[in-house]
């Protein structure tokens, strides 16, 4: 296991790091699943208040005792935006009870999404935590965000935070200008979910299998994140113990991209442009806003990699979170569109939007998904 220093709190996480939001079926197995993933070298667990019984569970597991000593571990949980302090004081209590700790290392801000959340930090929550950073509850404070990345920079650069949790794959790279300015500012960087998020890479289909040979597709997923040295650690949200097993083969490869990786990753971006051609969507956004609040980007992306790359079924996941998620997904589905036509005379690449909206819901609509939690 390597371990990277997590920005300005200077803290050394694993550069894997235990997501508890799965292994919730009992408190056996989630026990067994926090043993298993500290023993395997992983020092940073994260839980969240919005989990079930995420934090319980992993309260019991640390009273019952771990190969770490509590000083070596490192435990964040995160708690949702609230527009008073008084809300966010007794929540950190409640947190703090529940895992049967005296304090946290880190505290997120659990989705900071939009801008109204982003007000209610600056001015309503945020003294409750630096209060308890002061009292010595909560060591350092970051967000989580499923926000747009506009919403994303303008949290970063109220300077109030010393990491993000955010999504950033191979697959997905919208929020790259957010990973540079978190580095730039010395914050640590948590990436949300690779496995699943990222693709749903532990069960590819057949034609990104072969595309990536030698590696996998979700091993180059994680070298993508690995060898870049602005990130500090990736979550496995594993619901047991053999699921650690996979994600932790690379747990030691975090050196700069190999020639055949790089290889590699140019034949998938040559699939890419092939094959979508002059239908190829480069996810630049300049087609935002939408009057029916579509979010245009984001469904042209899951029809990219539905053709590309035949990622049919992780396309109908996500796209069957849109209106089913609220702000955690934010936008309508691709049938909302009313052919105003006012994105077509923003797109630089003059794609015909209305139509490419119109195919990827006939392509991806399926059951409505939803959040775990909610």
């Amino acid at each position: 296991m390597r371990y990277r220093r997590f920005g300005k709190t200077n803290l050394l996480f694993s550069v894997f790091s235990l997501g508890t939001m799965r292994c919730l079926a009992n408190e056996s197995t989630a026990r067994q699943t926090v043993y298993q993933a500290v023993d395997l070298g992983i020092n940073h667990l994260e839980t969240a208040r919005g989990y079930g019984k995420s934090e319980q569970y992993l309260g019991e597991a640390l009273k019952a005792g771990l190969p770490l000593d509590r000083k070596q571990l490192h435990i964040t949980t995160k708690i949702p935006p609230v527009a008073d302090g008084d809300t966010m004081r007794r929540w950190i209590d409640e947190s703090l009870e529940r895992l049967q700790l005296d304090y946290v290392d880190c505290l997120a801000i659990h989705g900071v999404n939009t801008w109204e959340h982003l007000d209610w930090v600056k001015c309503g929550c945020i003294q409750a935590v630096q209060e308890a950073i002061a009292d010595g509850r909560v060591r350092h404070v970051g967000f989580s965000t499923h926000g747009t990345l506009d919403v994303i920079l303008a949290a970063i650069n109220t300077d109030l935070f010393e990491f993000v949790n955010l999504h950033y794959y191979y697959f997905q790279q919208v929020n790259a200008p957010a990973v540079a300015l978190a580095h730039q500012k010395d914050m640590g960087v948590f990436i949300i979910s690779p496995a699943d998020k990222g693709g749903r890479l532990y069960t590819p289909p057949a034609t990104l299998e072969k595309l990536c040979q030698p590696y996998s597709p979700l091993e180059l997923n994680y070298r993508f994140l690995l060898s870049d040295r602005r990130i500090t650690t990736l979550s496995i949200g594993a619901a047991n113990p053999d699921e650690l097993i996979e994600p932790l083969k690379v747990a030691d490869s975090d050196e700069a991209l190999t020639a055949e990786e790089i290889e590699v990753f140019q034949r998938l971006q040559s699939q890419l442009t092939n094959t979508l051609s002059t239908d190829l969507c480069s996810q630049c956004n300049a087609c935002l806003p939408c009057p029916e609040t579509i979010n245009i980007p984001e469904v042209l992306r899951l029809r990219n990699l539905a053709i590309a790359y035949d990622m049919t079924d992780y396309g109908k996941y996500r796209y069957g979170m849109f209106e089913n998620a609220g702000h955690w997904f934010w936008g309508v589905k691709g049938d909302r569109c009313t052919d105003c036509g006012d994105c077509l005379p923003r797109c630089p690449q003059q794609l015909d939007i209305p139509t490419l909206l119109r195919d990827t819901h006939e392509r991806l609509n399926g059951k409505a998904g939803r959040r775990l939690w909610d």
